[in-house]
């Protein structure tokens, strides 16, 4: 499975940004696409995560409200539209294919997507 992120940029705070992954290739099964992100100095920290059979959401507690994940099965293609962003999501955006139900724990993501760049000044 190949991964592609996109979308990445630099806004002000209370800006707006859309990431989007695309997957290509064959894996084995996918039970969901991810979104994680890292700040310098920083791990890598869970953001969201969508199943991709029902469609189910997760989010980490930092984005709730203003951060909505989706996916386009048709498409293969997952997206992150980010409202509202503030200085601390500044970070590189991952997108990680999982095989495992452990959404939100790095390790568990098998394949992952080269990052983008998201800057957030005040």
């Amino acid at each position: 499975v190949q991964l592609q992120a996109s979308g990445g940029g630099s806004v002000q705070a209370g800006g707006s940004l859309r990431l989007s992954c695309t997957a290509s290739g064959r894996a084995f099964s996918t039970y969901a696409l991810g979104w994680f992100r890292q700040a310098p100095g920083k791990g890598r920290e869970f953001v969201a995560a969508v199943t991709w059979g029902g469609g189910n959401t997760y989010y980490a507690d930092s984005v709730k409200g203003r951060f909505t994940i989706s996916r386009d099965s048709a498409k293969n293609t997952m997206y992150l539209q980010m409202n509202n962003l503030k200085p601390e999501d500044t970070a590189v955006y991952y997108c990680g294919h999982l095989s495992s139900s452990w959404v939100r724990e790095p390790h568990e993501y098998d394949y992952w997507g080269q990052g983008t760049q998201v800057t957030v000044s005040s």
